[in-house]
This record gives C-alpha cells, sequence and structure tokens, in this order.
C-alpha cells in the first residue's frame, strides 16, 4: 500500500470508531437522552439458546448494568435439540448469560421439553402452552384467584412476580416459527391475566425486539442513525396523541453498544456458544444488526 492509501485507510477506520462511540446509548454524550429502565424485575424470553447473544445481546448489556438495578431473568423455552446438543447448548447458554452480566447462573432457566417446544424450523408451538410456563412462572397465585372469584364476584387486582417481558415481535427477526410463537403466547399470557380486570393497570409490560428489512438487518452498527431517528420520530408522534401517566414505562428502548460491549456480544458467541460457530454465523456477528443496534416497543395489549 501506499502512504497515501494507509492515510485514507486510516481516517476511515478512525472515523467508524468516532461515529460508534457517539452512536453508543452507553456512551456516548447524549446517553441521558434514551430511556431506560430502572429497579424493574424482567424476563428475556427466548426460544433457543443464542438467542439472547445474536438478537438480545445490546438490551441485555444494557439492562444488567448495576447502576440500573434491574435484575433480568432469562427464560429459555428450549434447549436446541434438533442436531442432538441441547445438553451442551443449555451449559453454554449460562456461560453466555454470565458475560453477558446477568447475576446468577440461577437466573438462566430451560424448558427441555420437546413434546411442547420442539426445535425446529417448522413446529409452532401453541400459544396456550407458551402462556401457562409464563403463568406458571410469574404469577403462581393466578389460579388461586381465580377458584376464590367463584366464591366472591369482587375482581381483585392482577399481581405478578415480574415488570417486564422482552420476547421477539410477530416476525421473529428471521421468521423462525418458534421466535415467532413465543410472541403470540406472551400475549395470551398477558390477556390471559387482564381476563376480567377492567380498570386495573397490567403489573407486566411486554416489549417485543423490531424485526426489520434483510438490508438493515446486516448494515451492523450503520443502522444505529435510522433507527435512532425513527425512534425519536415515534417518540413525537406518540407524545402528540397520549399522555404518560406517572410510573408509566417508557413505549420504546433503544440499545446501542459501544465497541466494548459490542466484543463482549462477540465473546458470548465465539467462546460460550462454540458448539453453534458454524462459518455462517461469523457474517452475522459481524455485521449482524442485532449484535449491535436492538430497538424494542412496548405492546398495546
Amino acid at each position: 500500500m501506499t502512504p497515501s492509501t494507509l492515510i485514507t485507510l486510516g481516517l476511515a477506520v478512525s472515523a467508524v470508531f468516532i461515529f460508534w462511540t457517539m452512536s453508543s446509548t452507553s456512551s456516548s454524550p447524549f446517553t441521558n437522552a434514551f430511556p431506560r429502565l430502572y429497579n424493574k424485575r424482567i424476563c428475556l424470553l427466548i426460544a433457543h439458546p443464542d438467542d439472547e447473544a445474536m438478537f438480545f445481546a445490546p438490551t441485555v448489556l444494557a439492562l444488567t448494568k448495576p447502576e440500573y438495578g434491574n435484575h433480568l431473568k432469562i427464560l429459555c423455552l428450549s434447549s436446541g435439540d434438533a442436531d442432538g446438543l441441547g445438553h451442551i447448548r443449555k451449559k453454554e447458554l449460562v456461560k453466555s448469560a454470565m458475560q453477558l452480566g446477568l447475576r446468577n447462573e440461577s437466573d438462566v432457566y430451560v424448558v427441555d421439553d420437546p413434546s411442547r417446544f420442539p426445535d425446529s424450523m417448522t413446529a409452532h408451538w401453541s400459544e396456550n402452552d407458551v402462556a401457562d410456563v409464563l403463568a406458571t412462572a410469574f404469577t403462581p397465585e393466578a389460579s388461586d384467584s381465580s377458584r376464590s372469584r367463584k366464591k366472591s364476584t369482587k375482581a381483585t387486582p392482577p399481581t405478578a412476580s415480574i415488570d417486564v417481558i422482552l420476547t421477539f415481535d410477530k416476525s421473529g427477526i428471521s421468521n423462525h416459527p418458534n421466535h415467532r410463537s413465543l410472541y403470540h403466547g406472551a400475549i395470551h399470557f398477558i390477556r390471559s391475566l387482564m381476563k376480567d380486570k377492567t380498570g386495573y393497570t397490567c403489573p407486566i409490560t411486554l416489549y417485543t425486539l423490531t424485526t426489520t428489512n434483510i438490508l438493515r438487518k446486516y448494515a451492523g452498527i450503520l443502522d444505529a442513525p435510522l433507527t435512532m431517528v425513527q425512534g425519536a420520530w415515534n417518540s413525537i408522534r406518540s407524545a402528540g396523541t397520549s399522555r404518560s401517566s406517572k410510573g408509566q414505562l417508557p413505549s420504546r428502548l433503544l440499545f446501542v453498544s459501544s465497541i466494548n460491549e459490542w466484543l463482549t456480544a462477540q465473546s458470548a458467541m465465539v467462546k460460550a456458544h462454540q458448539s453453534q460457530m458454524v462459518w455462517f454465523r461469523w457474517g452475522w456477528i459481524t455485521i449482524g444488526r442485532y449484535m449491535a443496534v436492538n430497538d424494542l416497543q412496548a405492546e398495546k395489549i
């Protein structure tokens, strides 16, 4: 390379690093401009071990920061045993989760039940089954209150042991039927929780990860400005049509990882999910948008 080429390359690399630093929601000068969750009990609902790193790493890395006071747990509805590696992948999930900032290994739970939740590109999971798992895990008193209502017509406020559920949207990012099943199951769970609860506020907010087109999906960090502009515009529109009540959570969340956070997500895939690092995943973790940028919206149910 000629000296001028090296200088041009160096300037380009420097520009990318400066741009990345300015875009990051955790290290840029504009950090405080982005909505956050504080002191919340959060469940990340995923379908397979590695979903937490491949799709939700920016969110997990942000929400597990000690200064925010959140307690995030991962509920995974399959061991990812399509290739007979479920016993390995469950351990990889725990290792990855700890690298991404979870407090304890016990905060990761895998439902290993292939009869209900098979790891398959063709299987749609029952929304009732997904909702039942969520109800058992986070609203254990629901069945008792349901029985008590037979003796009393007075409705009681809905309760839950978590404040927030994070999961895929109805398109599932990759259109995987297992991913899409989580969305429908989570919606069904919350609707069931609020059945006959007119006048009460739902104790759980459901956030779903936004699916983008294929060009944006592989734009990596370069997708951050467009996501930020869209988020700001949507916030302005929603502010004009609705009023926020005291204690209401943000309608949208945006997380853009810093370079160090992106490297941590890379490590979670490469070092923890070693069984999954086939050739095409190297492309995903290098230029995939979801390794660096996450935007989620609160579902209106």
